[in-house]
Order: structure tokens, then C-alpha cells, then sequence
């Protein structure tokens, strides 16, 4: 496709297909141009401030006369909570009153702008990022991409809304109660609470610093990772900050276990159509291999609590308290009355509730030994806008119900779509569910959510563009600082394989079977001789030699040496060829160490050799 013939109008702004609009020999000034046009539409109060061209031009200037696959995220759309600082550009909070203008961009806004990303505004938001519904704002309540009498979530609301709209390829919003997780839902987008430190808070407006993450709202999880790739920093000036370390065993792929909670547990609020859809959620991971768990949600729900009802609102007034104190007029009065009230708390409350904090993440985290990932609602229900600014306090307080535990007891989360309702009230309206896991699991969460959002006949967000002609998670990167697999391949060929007596040192360890191979017909294969435990010995040879069965199982990296630690000579740990060609770490021998043993090439299989043995 020429430049010239290329259809602006009609592209879809997932990365794909910008990047396939640049290999096409789209320009950046025109793709952001019909960004900008798109934006300039917006009717839903999405936008606090739409950048000009002249603000604009000094992001397009550094593209100019730069390789387009040079960059990961060139000439990619973006908005940003405004909350978060981009330089020059006022930052508001969603209070007029309290705004400034800062010198330099906030540091994961730096990372982005790096990689080649644009942003074009700064986004509604609940005020202070207090609220989860999209309501609490001066500059207008938001309204949802679907049907705009309905809230549009929040508190990252204008964030979600411009995704789905189509007009950027994703967002940036903060989250901390559920309010990167909550718009994403009601707008059919895939959102990322990224572990707590993942992403660099500096020059982001604190609600409760202790446990706020920025999040990433995007059209596919795929977009998200690799939004996360990018943005996943270690930043030595932000004091929550911390490195990325490796998430284990992927068990995005399956089988997995995934936790449900108990029907007594579950709360949707009279919306019988996300009953249907939960449990059509619950069926969708068991044909991805997943096995249901009932879990106890009780002490979660406990947690949860502590963070509006304990010292946690403490936080909040902490973050604004000159401003508050100062012009207490200026705050939006369900605004107010939630930070204000942090006023009160006292240092007796604040040690009370960590030690209770603490003693139920203990008991929470057990969860974590018999599951994966644990499966609930995103939100129970949606609300309209006229219900919800009736009463803002109760209903806001039921959108929490399932997200305001997640961060206060470290865990990664993701949001991700699951179907429409078909309830006459919200008739056509989006519903998603989260996915969640221990902290630094981001990106297996990622995988599984893009496999399940897959597995539906889905469009992206609010637009008529398919989701299946998009790629998959499997083609974007990790985030930087973290290992590149969190794992390590290990072929085996004799007592480690399944069912035999050292099978356990890797299953204790947490490791899991890919499957069995074949290595490349170049060893000789030797039952050695001592014990008490037999073992083959696996020699490559330059003639004479033949394809060995074995198995390769996958290891978390931070085992990986105990595991080496614990081999005797003259066995040890090298680089198999396998059959196609590959290379994976696996079990060796040296060539000494086959005196005396018997020569079984002929056989090709362990197995095969210990039932001649009888």
C-alpha cells in the first residue's frame, strides 16, 4: 500500500496496525494529525486539555528523519491521567485551583516519549484520583464510550475513554483502589495494574503513595506489554521503586489453576446479566486448560476494607493537605469528605491496621500454594451517571468491592473484557473480569488475559476493528530489568523424567513439563554405572551417535542453581541439540565418566532401557 492510498480515517490505532501503516509509508505528522482530528470529536468530557499543534510539534520534530523500526513505540498515540506530569503542560488533578505547570515530564512519561510515543492531552479524572466511577469532576462528569447515560468508570476516566474510542492506541492512568481496572471494564479495554513499583512514580500526584501504581489501558494485552516494556524502569529517585524480578513459571500456556470465589462471596448487585457472564468466564479458562478453585474471599474483603475505613484515607489528605486546608471550597464534596476524614486517623490507627494488614496478607498469600492466578469480577455492576451522583458514596463503595484489595496486598492485576450485557437496563454494555496474581506475575497475567480475551468474537474497545486481526502477546518483549523468561529450559533424559525416582527436584522446585523431544542424533547414551539411583549419561559424538528421548521442563531462574548445585559427577548441565536444531540447557556427561558403563545408544530411551531391566 502507498502512502497515497492509505486510509486515514479508517485505521485502526492498535500497534499492529500503526506499525503496518508506517512499514506502509504512512508519515507520523499524518497519523497523528487524524489522532488529533479524533480527539478534537470527543463529546464525553474525556479531555481536561487537548494539546495544540504548537505543543505537539516539538514531539514530532525529534521523529523526523528517524527510522520508523528503530523505535518500539514510534509515532504511537497516547493520553495521559492528569495526574501525571507531562512538561509545560498544566498537571490538575481535576482541580483547577490546585494546578501547576512542571518543568520536566514524570519519569515513566520520559521512557515513552523515548521510544517514540506522542501525547496528545491530559485526561478527566475522579478529583484527586478519589472515586471509581467518573463523576467527580468540575470539568464534567465522563461519559461511557458505549452509551454516555452510563459512568464511564474511573478514576482514570477520560484515560479509558479515548482508547476505546479509537482516537489514541492506549492510555496512562493511576491506580490504587481499582481505578485503572474499573474504566477499563465498562469500556471494553484490557487495563494493567502493574506490580506496586513496577512503574516510576515521580512526578505522579500521590492518592495513597504507599500503594498507587500508574496503570496502562490499551486494546489488547498485547499493547499493553508492550507499553510495559517500555515504561518498567527502575527509577533510583522514586523511593517506591523497585527492580523487576523474575515471575517463575509461566502458566499462562496451561494447565493452571485459577481461583473462583465462593457463591457466597460473590456480589453483583442485582445485575443478573454479569452472573451469566462470570460464570461463562469461569468456563472460557477451563477450555483453556485452566482447573477452578473455590477460594475463600473473606479475608480479602477484609483487606479491602482497611483501605477507606483504616488510616489509609490518612494518605490522601497527606498528599494535598496545604491545598486542602487552604481552599477546602475548591474540593469536590464527595472529594472532601473522603480525604478529610483522613484527619482524624492517628498513629495508633495507623500501626493497628498494618499489623492487621499484615496478618491477613499472610493468610491471603497462602491462596497462592494451591493456584496460579485467582479469577472475580471487575465490577459487580454499572451504574448511570444520574444514579451515581445521587448517591456517591454507596455506590461508589460497591464498584470496589472486588479491586480495592489488590494493592494493598501487592499483587499484580489485570482487567480484561468478557462479553456484553444483556440485561434490559445495560443492554449492550461491556462487563470484564481481572485476572490476578502475586506481585511481579504481570506479564503471565498478560499472556493468560490475552488468550482469553482471544477466545471471544471481540471488537477492539468502542470501535468496529476485530480483535483477532491483531497479534498476540507472544510477539511483544518483557519488561527491561526483568529476566527475559523468568524461566530456564531443561532437557532430561533419565532419572528427572516423569514418574522416575529424581522427578521431584524439579517438581518441588515448581517446575513444569513442555514436553517430550528428541535430541539430535549425535550422542551416544550410557547407563552409568553406581547408585543406589541409576543414571544415564549423554555424550555427543562426532560419528556413531543417535536421537536420545527426553523431556524439557521448565524451571523457575531462581532455582535453576540449587538445582545444578545438587548433580553429581560426571553429570552436569551443558547445551543439548535437540532434534530441530534448538539448543537448551540439559544433562551431560563427561567422557571419563562412561567407564564402566553400559552403551544403550541403541535403545534411544531411558524408559526403554529400565523395562529390558525388568
Amino acid at each position: 500500500m502507498s502512502p497515497s492510498t492509505l486510509s486515514f480515517d479508517t485505521l485502526s490505532f492498535d500497534l499492529s496496525s500503526l506499525q503496518a501503516a508506517y512499514a506502509s509509508g504512512a508519515t507520523v505528522r499524518a497519523v497523528i494529525a487524524e489522532a488529533m482530528r479524533r480527539c478534537a470529536s470527543d463529546t464525553n468530557n474525556a479531555f481536561i486539555h487537548r494539546l495544540t499543534d504548537a505543543e505537539i510539534e516539538p514531539f514530532l520534530a525529534r521523529l523526523d528523519g528517524v527510522d520508523p523500526a528503530s523505535l518500539p513505540l514510534y509515532g504511537v498515540p497516547f493520553v495521559i491521567k492528569d495526574n501525571i506530569d507531562l512538561a509545560h503542560i498544566p498537571t490538575t488533578a481535576g482541580c483547577p485551583e490546585f494546578a501547576y505547570t512542571p518543568g520536566e515530564s514524570a519519569f515513566l512519561i520520559q521512557q515513552l516519549l523515548a521510544a517514540g510515543a506522542v501525547p496528545l492531552g491530559k485526561t478527566n479524572l475522579d478529583q484527586f484520583a478519589t472515586g471509581l466511577n467518573g463523576t467527580r469532576s468540575p470539568y464534567g462528569a465522563c461519559q461511557n464510550a458505549f452509551n454516555p447515560d452510563f459512568i464511564s468508570g474511573g478514576s482514570s476516566s477520560g484515560s479509558a475513554v479515548s482508547v476505546a474510542k479509537g482516537w489514541v492506541s492506549f492510555s496512562l492512568g493511576t491506580d490504587t483502589a481499582g481505578s485503572g481496572r474499573v474504566p477499563a471494564s465498562f469500556n471494553n479495554l484490557v487495563g494493567l495494574k502493574p506490580s506496586i513499583g513496577l512503574l516510576s512514580g515521580t512526578g505522579v500526584v500521590p492518592a495513597c503513595r504507599s500503594v498507587d501504581t500508574v496503570s496502562i489501558m490499551a486494546l489488547t494485552a498485547a499493547d499493553a506489554q508492550a507499553v510495559l516494556a517500555v515504561a518498567a524502569a527502575y527509577d533510583e529517585a522514586d523511593a517506591f521503586s523497585r527492580k523487576a524480578e523474575p515471575f517463575g513459571v509461566d502458566f499462562s500456556a496451561g494447565p493452571f489453576r485459577f481461583g473462583v470465589p465462593r457463591p457466597q462471596d460473590l456480589a453483583f448487585f442485582g445485575n443478573d446479566a454479569a452472573i451469566e457472564l462470570f460464570a461463562q468466564s469461569i468456563e472460557r479458562l477451563h477450555a483453556l486448560g485452566g482447573t477452578a478453585v473455590e477460594v475463600d474471599l473473606t479475608p480479602f474483603l477484609e483487606a479491602a476494607r482497611l483501605l477507606y475505613e483504616g488510616p489509609w484515607v490518612a494518605e490522601r489528605y497527606v498528599a494535598i493537605q496545604d491545598f486542602i486546608d487552604a481552599q477546602p471550597e475548591a474540593v469536590f464534596p464527595p472529594v472532601r469528605t473522603i480525604i478529610e476524614g483522613g484527619k482524624v486517623k492517628t498513629a495508633v490507627d495507623a500501626f493497628a491496621a498494618s499489623y492487621r494488614l499484615k496478618a491477613l496478607k499472610r493468610v491471603c498469600d497462602a491462596v497462592w500454594k494451591d493456584i496460579d492466578c485467582l479469577l472475580t469480577p471487575t465490577a459487580g455492576t454499572i451504574y448511570r451517571i444520574a444514579e451515581m451522583q445521587a448517591d456517591p458514596i454507596r455506590l461508589n463503595s460497591n464498584l470496589g468491592y472486588y479491586t480495592n484489595f489488590m494493592n494493598l496486598l501487592d499483587y499484580a492485576a489485570v482487567a480484561v473484557p468478557a462479553g456484553f450485557q444483556a440485561s434490559v437496563d445495560a443492554q449492550g454494555l461491556p462487563w470484564g473480569v481481572t485476572l490476578a496474581a502475586p506481585a511481579f506475575k504481570d506479564v503471565p497475567l498478560l499472556r493468560l488475559a490475552d488468550r482469553f480475551h482471544r477466545a471471544q468474537a471481540m471488537s477492539l474497545g468502542a470501535t468496529a476493528t476485530p480483535l483477532v486481526s491483531t497479534p498476540s502477546t507472544s510477539t511483544t518483549d518483557l519488561p527491561k530489568g526483568s529476566n527475559t523468561a523468568g524461566t530456564v529450559k531443561v532437557a532430561v533424559c533419565g532419572a528427572h523424567l516423569s514418574g522416575l525416582p529424581l522427578n521431584w527436584q524439579l517438581t518441588q522446585r515448581g517446575a513444569r513439563l513442555l514436553g517430550a523431544v528428541q535430541s539430535a542424533p549425535e550422542y551416544k547414551f550410557y547407563a552409568l554405572a553406581g547408585g543406589p539411583v541409576q543414571r544415564p549419561g549423554m555424550v555427543r559424538v562426532a560419528e556413531g551417535g543417535a536421537a536420545i528421548d527426553m523431556e524439557v521442563w521448565e524451571l523457575p531462574a531462581e532455582h535453576f542453581g540449587s538445582f545444578v548445585d545438587g548433580i553429581p559427577a560426571p553429570l552436569g548441565i551443558g547445551k543439548v541439540k535437540l532434534a530441530d536444531g534448538s539448543w537448551v540447557s540439559g544433562f551431560v556427561c563427561e567422557a571419563i565418566g562412561v567407564e564402566g558403563g553400559t552403551d544403550i545408544t541403541a535403545l534411544g530411551s531411558w524408559r526403554a532401557w529400565l523395562a529390558q531391566q525388568g
